[in-house]
């Protein structure tokens, strides 16, 4: 492995930019569809982010059909609607507080120490709801790794998005995600970001 003597870094310039530095968050997308394909990529990248346990909670629902992407847009802020209607692909991520019935199979080293750990529902579902936001800021990451934008929202009604598209139970809905390739000048200006000195402290 070979770093960047500027920065110190592994990642290239190029890898650098498209992961973050030129990567952005936009509101207005081409048209282009998003096979499945390059979603199941993605999945095949960031499965091997780190979570506690080694737990996979995040459970995801792509929204492609005209049926399923109207009953999501009448949960969504109406700030959000107009991005979601013409977003080739929606995802809509949540977590699921039975992760801890798959563990033995991830996790074989441990199976009775999680079984005991995880047998509290409260304690569960935090920390399903946790580590999914951990699994969904990598799938973010991979999104932009496949050259698409990822727009994540938060503004909806949640109770109503669980109820459409985890109709089961058991999940916490984490975001809605707006997928596809940036339509032409649709890049916003870079919003500010905090410097090293405010974010970072030594003790």
């Amino acid at each position: 492995m070979t770093h960047d003597p500027a920065t110190g870094l592994a990642l290239d310039a190029a890898a650098q930019n498209l992961l973050f530095k030129e990567a952005y968050t936009t509101k207005s997308f081409a048209p282009t569809p998003i096979p499945e394909e390059t979603i199941q990529a993605v999945h095949d990248l960031v499965k091997y982010g780190p979570t506690a346990f080694n737990q996979q909670p995040l459970r995801v629902v792509l929204v492609r059909s005209d049926e399923a992407r109207e009953r999501l847009l009448g949960h969504l802020s109406r700030g959000n609607r107009a991005q979601s209607e013409t977003a080739p692909l929606i995802a809509v991520l949540g977590a699921d507080h039975d992760f801890h019935t798959e563990l033995p199979e991830q996790f074989p080293a441990f199976p009775e120490a999680a079984t005991r750990f995880y047998g509290d529902p409260a304690v569960r579902e935090r920390s399903a709801v946790f580590n999914g936001a951990l699994q969904a800021a990598y799938f973010l990451i991979g999104v932009r790794a496949a050259g698409l934008a990822a727009g994540p929202m938060t503004g909806y009604d949640a109770e109503g998005v669980t109820k459409e598209f985890f109709p089961g139970g058991g999940h916490t809905v984490l975001a809605v995600v707006n997928i596809g390739l940036p339509a032409e000048g649709g890049a916003p200006s870079r919003g500010p970001r905090l410097a090293y000195e405010a974010v970072f402290s030594t003790r």
